[in-house]
């Protein structure tokens, strides 16, 4: 489950908490910019290996994903079941050159979600397999989600060079200030740049019961996915025979708690880059419900209900505190970034590790872009687009909006007259008639043959009318679309 918190997060977001459970929460943190510091990579280090790396046995590809967590694999020695205490305060990890300042844009004031889903469970190791920022910009009404992959390889403080889904346990196992969350934050400041403001976390049947809480959620699913999944949720899962392929899409799918934790959380055919796009899924998806059902004025009853399910830093007040903010959004404020190739690259540590290394330069420019307020999404949630489905295809008019939603669109839809569109169309009710924001939109849905109509003032609802035709191909990778 290890991506959920994020979606469970998503209400706690800014648009008020679909739950939280507050442990002692600090006052909250002021509103201010994310802040960046230099990454601490410059080449693949080099180490003196004192120990052995852990050896982890095979499992099946199907069921790896439920098994007890494997022993962390380390370039160091494994932690001693009575780890010495940390110095206090913490190593300083403020202390390296800083980057020139980032642009006047990130000025703006916005709180940093950091989403974990852990695949925790008693009496064993864990990792945090689910690593989620959120960047929101409360008063302009956005927000940026960028995923971190499992196997990023990052300087630890005062633990050492690390897969980043190691930093929780040991900040819990050795008493680091703030616990798990104390050092994840530290982290991801030192390696990332990005200052974390609060934490959640959520587990397996957490998140499970939250979607289910929720009344269930409808998730545009683009691209067909088909992966290993127990044929009932009560079914021992080391037992081969209680496995099946599994597949879901193209189309708009109704999901449970549970088909939701498996397709946020599958990768046996597919892989942790993959798993982060569909998790963001999931997750967009649990926000427009959240906006669309009155979530919002339910907060202090969902906060009582879902409490046990998320272990966060925000409490009631600061959950109610944030609801109003909702009003500032709409379903084309949300903009995904994912830490994949280019910007990391596959490296063996000497130990045998596989892990990801992060292309500096690369990276930096995409997490400022990440942090910085879009003027290009400013005025793209000013567009409306209209979508219709020409073709018997079922759902493609949802799965269309959702894309037009990645590239910064709001969207509605409605029937189309009819339903044997060869080609698809694109009616521009705009009087300025730009030939340029055309091909955006049709750039946005991979449509370069569309038959483009002129009808100037043509409608009051929407800037833009989109009707596909059976030329429409759904499938996409959010990741190639403008910000």
């Amino acid at each position: 489950m290890k991506f959920f918190l994020r979606c469970v997060i998503l209400a706690l977001l800014a648009l008020g908490s679909s739950a939280c459970a507050a442990r002692n929460a600090p006052a909250p943190t002021a509103l201010a910019r994310p802040v960046f510091a230099p990454f601490p990579l410059a080449h693949p280090p080099t180490f003196t290996v004192t120990a052995a790396p852990t050896q982890i046995a095979a499992t099946p590809t199907f069921f790896a994903e439920t098994q007890t967590a494997a022993p962390l694999m380390s370039e160091t020695p494994a932690l001693s079941p009575t780890p010495p205490a940390l110095p206090n305060p913490p190593v300083e990890i403020a202390a390296a050159t800083p980057l020139p300042p980032l642009p006047e844009e990130n000025q703006n004031e916005t709180v940093n979600f950091l989403l974990i889903g852990s695949d925790k469970r008693p009496g064993g190791s864990f990792r945090t397999d689910t690593l989620l920022v959120a960047i929101v910009w409360l008063n302009e009404g956005q927000a940026s989600l960028i995923s971190i992959p499992r196997d990023l390889w990052v300087e630890i403080p005062q633990v050492g060079m690390q897969r980043i889904n190691t930093a929780y346990q040991s900040g819990e196992a050795y008493g680091y200030p703030g616990g798990g969350a104390g050092l994840l934050k530290d982290t991801i400041r030192a390696n990332l740049g990005i200052r974390i403001d609060h934490t959640a976390l959520v587990e397996f049947d957490g998140f499970r019961r939250i979607v289910d809480t929720l009344g269930g959620v409808e998730v545009p699913i683009a691209c067909a996915y088909t992966d290993w999944r127990l044929i009932d949720p009560s079914y021992d899962p080391n037992n081969e025979n209680n496995w099946q392929l599994y597949q879901v899409g193209p189309g708009n799918v109704f999901m449970d708690g549970d088909l939701a934790l498996w397709y946020a959380r599958a990768r046996s055919k597919s892989n942790d880059f993959d798993r982060g796009r569909r998790q963001q899924e999931v997750l967009r998806a649990l926000f427009a419900k959240a906006l669309q059902s009155g979530t919002f004025g339910k907060i202090p009853q969902l906060y009582g209900d879902l409490s046990s399910s998320i272990v966060t830093d925000i409490d009631i007040g600061e959950a109610l505190r944030l609801a109003p903010y909702a009003l500032n959004f709409t379903n084309a404020n949300l903009r995904g970034y994912y830490i994949r190739p280019p910007y990391v690259s596959s490296w063996m540590t000497p130990g045998g590790a596989a892990v990801l290394l992060p292309n500096e330069e690369a990276l930096r420019q995409m997490l400022t872009e990440a942090a910085t307020l879009s003027t290009v999404a400013v005025t793209r949630k000013t567009i409306s687009i209209e979508v219709q489905n020409g073709s018997t295809l079922a759902g493609y008019d949802a799965l269309a909006a959702a894309r037009l939603n990645y590239a910064g669109y709001q969207t509605f839809t409605s029937p189309a007259a009819r339903q044997d569109y060869g080609s698809s169309v694109l009616v521009d009710f705009t009087s300025a008639q730009d030939a340029n924001s055309q091909r955006a939109i049709l750039s946005a849905l991979n449509l370069y043959s569309a038959n483009v109509i002129s009808l100037p003032n043509g409608s009051p609802n929407a800037q833009y009318q989109i009707i596909l035709g059976y030329d429409y191909n759904p499938c996409f990778q959010p990741q190639d679309l403008s910000h």
